[in-house]
C-alpha cells in the first residue's frame, strides 16, 4: 500500500514536470514563430518558419526517442546511437554522390531524390550490417557496439580519403550538406516523414511496450516470458531508422542525443519511457528551437545550431564522465 502511495506520488510529480516542459516547448515554438516578425510580410515569414518548427518537432522526436530506447537496451546512459556509425554513414553517403556523380548531378540537386536516396540507403546498409552483426554474435549488444564504433571509424575514413582526392570545387559545395542546419528546409519531405515515423511506431508498437521490462535485465526479462533477443534486435534497428530520418532531414548532429536524453532521465528519475520519450522529444524542442532562434536573430545566420549542439554536448558529456567516475 505505501509503495503504491509513493508510486502515485512519483507518477504525479512527473506528470507535472511534463506540463511545464510542455509549456516551455510552446512557448519557445510561439518565440520562434512570432518574434521580430514583420506582419507586412506575415503569411510570408509564416511560409519559411512553419516548416522549419515542424521539423524541429520531427528531429527532436525521432533522436530524443532514439537516444532513450538505446541506452535502455545496452544499460548505459553516456553513449548515444551515433557509436553505430549512422553520422559517418550519412557524410560518406553525401560525399560519394558528389565524388562520382558530381554537384550538378540530379542525385545532388534534387532535395527529394537526396532524401530519399539518403534515408534509403542508410535504412538498407543498416539493416543489413547490424542483423547480420546479431546473427554473428548471438545477439550480444556490446559486440554490436563495438562493431558500430569500428564502421563508424571505417566510414570516415572512407569519407575522409574521398575528399582528399576531391576537386575543390566540389568539395566546397559539398561542406554545407554535412553540417546539421534548418535554414533551408524542403517542406516536401516532411509529410513523408511522419508516414515513415506512424509506420515505424505502427511496427513497434510491441517492443516499445516492453521497454520498461527490457531495462530489468535479459534474465527477468525472459522469466517475464519476453523474447529477449528479438525484441532487442527490432528495437536497436528501429532506432537505426529513426536516426537515419532525423539524419537525412537536417543532417548529422551528434551529441543532441546525449544531451536530451540525459537532461529526460535526471528530470524525471524514472524507468517508465513514456515519461522519458516524451520527456526527451519536449527538450530537444526547446533546445533546437532557442538554438536556432540564436541562430536567426542573434548570429544572423553566421553560425549554424549544430555548432552551439556540438560545443554544449561536449561539455555535458565530461560532466558526465566525472560525475560517473565519482560515483564509481
Amino acid at each position: 500500500m505505501k509503495q503504491e502511495k509513493m508510486s502515485r506520488r512519483t507518477g504525479n510529480i512527473n506528470g507535472k514536470k511534463l506540463v511545464i516542459l510542455s509549456l516551455l516547448a510552446a512557448a519557445a515554438a510561439v518565440l520562434y514563430l512570432f518574434l521580430n516578425v514583420n506582419m507586412k510580410y506575415f503569411s510570408y515569414a509564416m511560409s519559411l518558419r512553419i516548416p522549419k518548427l515542424a521539423v524541429m518537432l520531427i528531429t527532436a522526436f525521432c533522436i530524443g526517442g532514439a537516444s532513450v530506447i538505446f541506452q535502455s537496451v545496452i544499460n548505459n546512459t553516456i553513449v548515444t546511437p551515433c557509436l553505430l556509425g549512422m553520422n559517418s554513414l550519412y557524410t560518406l553517403i553525401h560525399t560519394a554522390v558528389v565524388f562520382f556523380f558530381g554537384s550538378t548531378s540530379l542525385l545532388a540537386r534534387n532535395t527529394n531524390l537526396s532524401f530519399a536516396v539518403d534515408l534509403v540507403l542508410m535504412a538498407i546498409i543498416a539493416t543489413i550490417i547490424y542483423s547480420y552483426l546479431f546473427k554473428k554474435t548471438s545477439h550480444n549488444v556490446l559486440y554490436v557496439l563495438l562493431a558500430g564504433t569500428v564502421l563508424s571509424t571505417f566510414f570516415t575514413s572512407m569519407q575522409t580519403t574521398l575528399t582528399r582526392i576531391m576537386d575543390p570545387n566540389e568539395y566546397d559545395s559539398l561542406l554545407a550538406s554535412l553540417v546539421a542546419s534548418f535554414t533551408n528546409v524542403n517542406t516536401e519531405i516532411i509529410f513523408f516523414s511522419l508516414i515513415l515515423i506512424a509506420a515505424l511506431l505502427f511496427v513497434l508498437r510491441r517492443e516499445l511496450a516492453l521497454l520498461d521490462v527490457i531495462t530489468l535485465g535479459k534474465a527477468q526479462a525472459i522469466n517475464l516470458g519476453v523474447d529477449y533477443d528479438r525484441t532487442v534486435r527490432r528495437l536497436l534497428l528501429g532506432v537505426t531508422l529513426f536516426i537515419a530520418i532525423a539524419t537525412a532531414m537536417v543532417g548529422p548532429i551528434s551529441f543532441l542525443g546525449l544531451i536530451i536524453a540525459n537532461l529526460s532521465r535526471q528530470l524525471f528519475k524514472t524507468f517508465r519511457h513514456s515519461y522519458l520519450i516524451a520527456g526527451s522529444a519536449l527538450i530537444g524542442m526547446v533546445i533546437l528551437a532557442g538554438g536556432q532562434l540564436l541562430v536567426e536573430q542573434v548570429f544572423a545566420y553566421g553560425i549554424p545550431v549544430s555548432v552551439f549542439i556540438t560545443v554544449g554536448g561536449g561539455i555535458y558529456f565530461l560532466y558526465l564522465l566525472l560525475r560517473t567516475s565519482r560515483s564509481a
